[in-house]
């Protein structure tokens, strides 16, 4: 593994923490909030630059379905960060406060749409690169090799996360912060860091894992259809 592609996964990491954790407003409070997202957006300017390349080269690029994908997810991704930018110096209450500029209830309702798009995306990008990861770790010297009961232990632990996650997804309402679906729900300020974390890395791993299986289902057709074509 290269220098550069080590460091572009340690950023990936740390936006994913940061979204995460920006998410939590219930458990930070405003200036926290707002911080954690102001380094988002640094990591992300940064991301952007050492992915600049491939912005260059989008168009000009074979598309296969994996690529068109890849190229959907990463453009998404970036639209729905400068709609989080700009929202959030609409609505801040603290760092930005000195800006005389109030974008009322329609900012808010965009904020949180990007911000839950944003949290999605960023899931949906985990899985397209989640055999890369796991390659990337079985490497990782003292870590043994895999075998089938290790295996199966953990794809049944990824089930048992893709069902609990479901349910999270709808007793969360993230469905309805998807389509700017107004609800009557409200900020949970004495709710436990264990079950929000949990819920929402749980709504994480759901969208990994479906990311990861289709991609997965695609590749193997993808590789039969080769196979009866050679024979």
């Amino acid at each position: 593994m290269t220098r550069k592609l080590l460091i572009k996964l340690t950023i990936d990491l740390f936006m994913t923490v940061l979204m995460l954790a920006a998410m939590a407003y219930n458990l930070t409070g405003n200036m926290i909030h707002e911080l954690l997202g102001v380094s988002l957006f640094a990591l992300f300017i940064v991301h952007s630059i050492l992915n600049r390349r491939w912005y260059q080269t989008v168009i000009k690029r074979k598309h296969n379905t994996r690529r068109v994908l890849n190229t959907a997810v990463n453009l998404l991704l970036f639209v729905m960060m400068l709609m989080l930018l700009v929202s959030s110096v609409l609505v801040s209450r603290s760092l930005f406060a000195f800006i005389p500029v109030d974008g009322g209830l329609i900012a808010r309702q965009i904020h949180i749409l990007a911000a839950y798009w944003g949290f999605i995306l960023i899931s949906i990008h985990l899985g397209m690169h989640w055999g890369m990861i796991i390659g990337m770790v079985q490497r990782i010297p003292g870590i043994p090799s895999p075998n089938r009961g290790r295996t199966f232990a953990v794809r049944v632990m990824a089930v048992l996360i893709a069902v609990y996650g479901v349910y999270a997804f709808f007793e969360r309402g993230v469905g309805s912060k998807l389509i700017l679906y107004y609800t009557y729900s409200y900020w949970n300020f004495d709710e436990s860091a264990m079950f929000f974390f949990t819920d929402y890395l749980s709504i994480m791993g759901v969208c990994i894992c479906v990311t990861y299986y289709v991609l997965k289902f695609v590749q193997n057709r993808k590789m039969q259809r080769l196979s009866m074509n050679n024979q």
